[in-house]
């Protein structure tokens, strides 16, 4: 009977994971973390600063409570655990706008055709909403926003540069190329931490905005700037490094070559190109997973298929990928386990 308890509990927390799923969307939305803050508050008091009846806000709070975020100290009293103030806009390493955008009902709604996607290879959102993701969210700037200040904190960057730095020698380039590098902040540390580095940032309209304020904020405007472009048409030439972090794994492998051979055609013989991904391992199973990642690859794996028909990939499959650009692997090396990505080195092999 224990086994098959075992067996049962794993099922149904699975299954009850999306229920999970919308009562921390909800609580990010209504700003909760930030309101309880550093102390205790009393539900009575929550609820009229959010604008709902006392009753159904307790309810979320103890389904939060339930979920390690809070505990009730008393009844009717709460407060943030360790966990639960990662949702808080000014925690260091804030999950808010992470818990914010992937919660979001938009996307949310693209799991209802997981199925669909499954069977014909395509994203679900461009049925959904009549256009790829990217595309609709060039629409509707707030989202687009959201998603910059998600991604940005979604990896730890502060973490995530330094890591790269201490595992690949990033001193001997000058320039530096971030092909879709967001809001720029992980080029900013490098370019901190470098004083002879040249970096750029390509990105679409949005992103520029975010990596402008990042530069400004910095203070490296002599040194960094954010160029609007798409890499499926032409990347910046002529950088001795270039750096994909998280862009790969968005694309079907036909359009990821098409990325991977314009950073080819950029590149000058003696460049580099850094690819920052989690590489999958060649058999899947709970032993093989990466415990201490803070994200399970395999459902990360399924939201790039439903959201942009983007997928996850084994060494082998990278290696392939790149040589069909005319790259050439060079090497693999894994980050520490909780940023769950390892960097992939390639070269030039064949002429652009």
């Amino acid at each position: 009977m224990t086994v098959e308890a075992d067996a049962r509990r794993t099922v149904v927390a699975g299954i009850f994971g999306t229920l999970a799923t919308q009562a921390i969307g909800a609580a990010a939305r209504l700003d909760l973390a930030d309101r309880i803050g550093d102390g205790e508050a009393e539900s009575v008091e929550l609820a009229s600063a959010c604008g709902l009846p006392a009753e159904q806000l307790e309810r979320l709070l103890r389904s939060l409570a339930s979920l390690g975020l809070c505990a009730e100290r008393t009844p009717g009293r709460f407060a943030l655990t360790e966990a639960g103030a990662l949702l808080r806009q000014d925690h260091p390493a804030s999950l808010l706008a992470f818990a914010k955008f992937l919660t979001h009902h938009v996307f949310q709604r693209n799991w209802l055709n997981l199925e669909e996607s499954l069977r014909t290879g395509r994203a679900a959102f461009d049925t959904e909403f009549g256009e790829p993701v990217y595309d609709y969210m060039s629409g509707k700037p707030e989202l687009a926003a959201l998603f910059h200040a998600a991604m940005s904190k979604r990896h730890l960057p502060v973490e995530m540069a330094s890591a790269i730095s201490t595992a690949y020698d990033l001193g001997r380039f000058s320039t530096i190329t971030d092909v879709g590098g967001g809001d720029g902040t992980l080029l900013a540390a490098w370019l901190g931490r470098f004083p002879h580095l040249t970096g750029t940032v390509l990105e679409t309209e949005a992103g520029v905005v975010q990596a402008q304020s990042t530069i400004a904020k910095a203070g490296l405007a002599d040194r960094f700037r954010a160029v609007a472009g798409d890499f499926f048409t032409e990347v910046p030439k002529g950088s001795d490094l270039y750096f994909i972090k998280n862009v790969i794994l968005n694309w079907d492998d036909e359009r990821a070559w098409v990325i991977l051979r314009r950073v080819r055609a950029a590149m000058p013989d003696h460049g580099r190109l850094l690819i920052a991904e989690p590489v999958l391992p060649d058999t899947a199973n709970r032993d093989t997973l990466n415990h201490a990642a803070i994200e399970n690859p395999y459902l990360t794996d399924l939201h790039m298929l439903v959201t942009i028909g983007g997928r996850e990939r084994t060494r082998a499959e990278y290696t392939a990928l790149c040589a069909r650009a005319g790259l050439r692997v060079t090497g693999v090396v894994p980050l520490e386990q909780e940023l769950n990505a390892s960097l992939i080195e390639a070269v030039p092999d064949t002429a652009p």
